[in-house]
């Protein structure tokens, strides 16, 4: 007794019941249901087996599981369903073209990572998202716009000089599933690069239009802290999907950070969310927390803003090592790496993503 499923009797369920249960379902971030959202791609019934595929906006979905719940009690619920195999794919929706900016040829977002000042962590951040982001199924690009502190190579390991494709464009470098390219790759490490404003706006547009992306969701971009000319560039030359704003806790970088939201603003480019790194610190010995900068300040200055808050990353030893020998915290198995941490900021990013493109 109990080895097998019971088979019902009674008539197997139609698609038109089976699609009124799942216009119950409403989609956590976006609002509205998932038929009228088109996102039921399949829906094969055969007998009293029900199988359903939900076409999500990304593939980093932070509402995954409640949608697999939600779907799964739904369908169980009409009357003839003896089992329920709910599967997930994904499309990312391009960003609708603006005028007067042209599109990267092939990437459907592109993802500005910004601090109001230095110190606090961007590009680790930014690496991190990247590759956590891939490790979800995206398409990911990172390109490492920090002119004066370029970091991509050293952070992802990713090491070389990058050659031309069959099209004769610069073929970026890869490394934990993400395609990667940095003024790293091009000037000796112990030189310092002395360039004029136009010079570097030159390099990112080259960067942006040059580099054989291929088909990317979404490319990172790293930017230098404060607010100068790659800003500028960046937001006056294509349409940007959003940015996100880096900060820790402590005053002085809040204050940064307010001012780059007001940038990003004025330039009309979708804030995305704010993140706060280095938020705590937990000692491996002891298991005692420590708010070494202090802790919540992003998450109430987002509340000021009115923007969008989207997580805290602590502070830990193992996160800077992987940095430093191209081990991104996201690829590690150690708990003190806090993997997820980054993977739900990753994931809350996505889904911001698709609010700003589809809501």
């Amino acid at each position: 007794m109990g080895l097998f499923n019971k088979r019902s009797d009674g008539p197997s369920p139609t698609q038109e019941a089976l699609l009124a249960a799942l216009a119950t379902v409403q989609e956590p971030e976006l609002g509205g249901n998932l038929v009228a959202r088109k996102m039921i791609k399949e829906l094969i019934v055969s007998g009293g087996d029900v199988r359903v595929v939900v076409d999500l906006t990304t593939p980093a979905c932070p509402f995954k599981d409640k949608l697999e719940q939600d779907v799964r009690a739904a369908v169980s619920a009409v009357p003839g369903v003896e089992n329920v195999a709910v599967e997930f794919a994904a499309t990312v929706r391009s960003l609708n073209g603006i005028p007067d900016k042209t599109s990267v040829p092939g990437v459907s977002h592109v993802l500005a990572v910004a601090s109001g000042k230095g110190g606090v962590g961007k590009s680790t951040v930014a690496v991190n998202l990247a590759v956590a982001l891939a490790q979800d199924g995206a398409r990911v690009g990172l390109l490492d716009a920090d002119i004066y502190g370029p970091s991509a190579p050293l952070m992802t390991g990713a090491r070389g000089k990058p050659g031309l494709t069959e099209i004769q464009k610069i073929a970026p470098l890869e490394a934990h599933g993400i395609k990667i390219i940095s003024v790293g790759y091009f000037v000796d490490d112990s030189q310092p690069l002395v360039w004029r404003g136009p010079m570097i706006s030159s390099m990112l547009r080259q960067f942006l239009f040059e580099v054989d992306w291929g088909q990317l969701d979404y490319l990172v971009v790293d930017l230098p802290p404060g607010t100068g000319d790659i800003q500028l560039t960046l937001a006056q030359s294509i349409p940007l999907s959003g940015a996100v704003i880096v900060t820790t806790p402590q005053d002085v970088a809040l204050a940064d950070a307010v001012k780059g939201v007001e940038m990003f603003r004025k330039l009309n480019v979708p804030i995305l969310g704010i993140i706060e790194n280095m938020s705590y610190f937990v000692a491996p010995d002891t298991g005692k927390r420590y708010d070494i900068f202090g802790h919540g300040g992003a998450h109430s200055a987002s509340q000021r803003l009115e923007v969008p808050f989207l997580g805290e990353i602590p502070l830990a030893m193992p996160i800077r090592e992987g940095g430093d020998t191209g081990q991104p915290a996201v690829t590690q198995t150690d708990a003190e790496a806090h993997a997820d941490a980054f993977r739900t900021v990753a994931r809350n990013l996505a889904g911001r993503v698709s609010v700003e493109t589809l809501a």
